[in-house]
């Protein structure tokens, strides 16, 4: 592959507990089992101490505390692309101006957005402890949320199925997206 046939890269965002780290390694699988190189990156890996340390506390992050770990993402995932990998990267990206940030490094990025209830969520996150991530957050992420719009490429998606079901809907969306 060439560099000029690198896929977009995609995002994989939504609220905290939407399974986003998940659906990403498996999208990113998924894709290289269709022979599209894929790299996958968890956005939360490269989030500083300080802000890790603010979440863990329960305080949502600020927009100054993101735009550090933002400029950190796009950087990644610009990286990833000049390997002639696609990325796929898990970030939350909530708000228009964070993916607008994304988007300054990687134009052609495509979203696959992480739909589901405030309910759902909370359900599985009351299964699951996250390293700094506490559900107390999850009432800030929501209201945080900017659903992404009809101009930016996105690929909305339920997660009310199988991780396999989800990722197939992503891959199918993709090909259209892509192709």
């Amino acid at each position: 592959m060439t560099d000029h046939d690198v896929l977009p890269p995609v995002l994989v965002m939504g609220v905290s507990g939407s399974g986003k780290s998940t659906i990403g390694q498996a999208l990113a699988d998924a894709l290289a089992e269709q022979g599209q190189p894929s790299t996958f990156v968890d956005a939360d890996d490269l989030h500083p101490a300080a802000n890790k340390e603010k979440m863990r506390q329960g305080t949502p992050l600020t927009d100054e505390d993101r735009w550090p770990w933002l400029a950190a993402c796009a950087a990644r995932i610009a990286e990833v692309q000049a390997s002639g990998h696609r990325c796929v990267m898990a970030n939350s990206a909530l708000k228009r101006a964070y993916r607008d940030r994304l988007r300054s490094a990687a134009p052609d990025l495509v979203i696959a957005f992480l739909d589901g209830s405030h309910d759902l969520i909370a359900e599985r996150q009351a299964h699951r402890h996250h390293e700094y991530m506490p559900s107390s957050l999850l009432d800030s992420q929501f209201a945080t949320l900017e659903r992404p719009q009809p101009d930016e490429t996105v690929v909305a998606v339920s997660i009310d199925g199988s991780v396999d079901d989800t990722v197939a809907t992503i891959t199918s969306a993709l090909a259209v997206t892509s192709g």
